[in-house]
């Protein structure tokens, strides 16, 4: 019998769950030094397949043997991850004629933004038929199928970005303004794939995205990342991209129709996909090459369930280095992640002095700055089976401005795990803040996301805002001035300064939720109606 009878979690549970290990005691000079190490300038950023990545896999190696932990793949704690660079020559073209023989050629950055994860040197498409199919949603759990009653293969299908809740801000459908994993772009561009389709464009509008057009051509334009697919030639579409909302409103006039009532449309339920009256031609010019990183996986063996496994993950991976700039050239990442990557270090410290019943995994991925792509090669691939995986908590930087009453739960209302940060963060005094910006899909933007995909539970936070000390303005302003001034920069560098008293907050938290599940045999499941229940369940089964 599986876990059927585990799976329910109450608050109470939370609260008295398991046999939890006395408290531990992080160490603030442990951290600082590990975050010193990492984001020094002799790392040189820590790019994947870099000398800076054998520098940070060799600290690695040495501090979790000298804790304790075992190799977490085999006798090794590398997992290999081929990585796979790729980029559209800008003069790419797309041209749509229209049933009257009118032509509409798109021009590459300016009106359309394309490229193709096929390892060709060139994708061609010739006289591919175009169907606008709303939001490009097939969602059973909320009776929602754009595809329905369509057949896009080999066709080009036009899409929307975010989803139906969004657009019209009823907070039943899906889940309002908040969004769903079917809003994502990765989703619209995966599911078109599925159906069929040759070519999957979605039109930019800046509300809905989150972002700028500039944002559009500043992302997805020269060198771009993936992983080597694993037949050797590809998966998605044969091209995905954005076209501007302004190029398609031509391209709907083009066809006789008003973009903005096919907008308002697709947002009703009894909405029917249709094809415009428009072919696509045009050709990619694709370049590719191949490289290797590695993945860093430790283990402390569960002393009572050891083939369950909690996951504690951050990614050591960040921008390398510049030989363009002036001045700094290193991009040594203090906050982004090496702050992640000293706090997975400081954890593992926690449990072998209070060996859990639970296996327990320090997950340090690689390539989260070029797409998530180190967590997702460790879900598709993982050195122990997801039915086996309990849950999974990601960190994504560390709170360096002190103490905060609050915390925020990215994605709250996902799964029980919520229910854990409830409990302990009210016995730390603090309150879960709700997400300032959800319509922004926060929650498929760092590596716990691969696992959710997969169907794994997992569990991510952002550093409260409301300061002990200061106040809420006060954090709101450092987070203003850290984003305009070094994240993604070569200023974001480690500081003697940093007060570290709210970052051993949220570490004891991360433990002590930690400690709770690695000590029982709960099974914390995601709530109804959330994209990720269903293969979950399949695979509990």
């Amino acid at each position: 019998m599986k876990k059927a009878l585990l799976i329910f979690v109450s608050y109470l549970m939370v609260a008295c769950t398991g046999n939890e290990k006395e408290p531990f005691t992080f160490s603030s000079a442990r951290l600082m030094e590990d975050i010193k190490v990492l984001s020094s300038d002799e790392f040189e950023g820590r790019a994947p397949s870099s000398l800076g990545e054998e520098k940070t896999l060799e600290y690695l190696t040495k501090v979790m043997t000298e804790i304790g932990t075992k190799p977490g793949n085999g006798d090794s704690f590398l997992q290999k991850v081929p990585l796979m660079a790729y980029e559209s020559n800008k003069s790419s073209n797309l041209t749509f004629i229209s049933a009257t023989g009118d032509s509409t050629k798109l021009s590459f950055g300016q009106d359309f933004v394309g490229w193709t994860k096929k390892m060709s040197e060139s994708v061609m498409l010739d006289n591919s038929e175009v169907v606008f199919v709303g939001y490009g949603v097939n969602a059973p759990e909320y009776n929602w199928n754009d595809y329905e009653g369509i057949d896009v293969t080999g066709k080009t299908v036009l899409i929307l970005v975010n989803d139906p809740g969004y657009a019209t801000g009823i907070d039943s459908l899906f889940t309002g303004k908040a969004m769903t994993y079917y809003g994502r772009w990765t989703y619209k561009f995966e599911e078109a794939a599925r159906q069929g389709a040759k070519a999957a464009l979605i039109i930019h509008q800046t509300g809905p995205a989150g972002y700028p057009w500039e944002v559009v051509t500043g992302s997805w334009t020269g060198q771009q990342f993936g992983l080597v697919p694993a037949d050797g030639q590809g998966t998605g579409c044969d091209l995905e991209g954005w076209v501007t909302q302004e190029t398609a409103t031509k391209l709907f006039a083009s066809s006789g129709l008003d973009l903005n009532t096919a907008i308002m449309e697709a947002a009703e339920q009894n909405f029917i996909p249709k094809s415009l009256a428009l072919n696509l031609k045009g050709s990619l010019i694709n370049s590719y090459s191949q490289s290797s990183s590695n993945n860093f996986i430790a283990k402390i063996e569960g002393t009572k369930y050891p083939n369950e496994y909690l996951i504690y993950s951050a990614h050591w991976d960040h921008l390398g280095k510049d030989t363009s700039l002036d001045g700094d050239q290193i991009y040594n990442g203090a906050i982004d992640n090496a702050t992640g990557t000293a706090g997975l270090i400081e954890l593992a410290r926690g449990f072998i002095a209070n060996p859990p019943e639970r296996s327990v995994l320090f997950l340090f991925v690689t390539a989260e700055e070029k797409g998530l792509l180190g967590s997702a090669y460790y879900a598709q691939n993982p050195v122990y089976p997801a039915n086996q995986t309990v849950a999974v908590i990601n960190i994504d930087g560390l709170n360096m401005n002190g103490k905060m009453s609050d915390i925020t739960v990215v994605g709250y209302g996902n799964s029980e795990l919520d229910r854990y940060v409830d409990t302990v963060a009210a016995s730390q005094n603090r309150v879960v803040s709700p997400e300032s910006e959800p319509e922004k899909g926060y929650f498929f933007r760092s590596d716990h996301f691969s696992f959710a995909k997969e169907g794994i539970p997992a569990l991510y936070t952002e550093s409260g805002v409301n300061s002990i000390e200061h106040g809420k303005e006060w954090t709101l302003k450092q987070n203003e001035e850290y984003v305009a001034i070094r994240y993604h920069k070569p200023a974001d560098e480690f500081s003697e300064n940093w007060n570290t008293e709210g970052a051993i907050d949220d570490l004891s938290l991360f433990y002590t939720i930690g400690s709770k599940i690695a000590n029982s045999s709960v099974w914390p499941q995601w709530n109804e109606g959330v994209a990720f229940k269903a293969k979950r369940d399949s695979m509990m089964q």
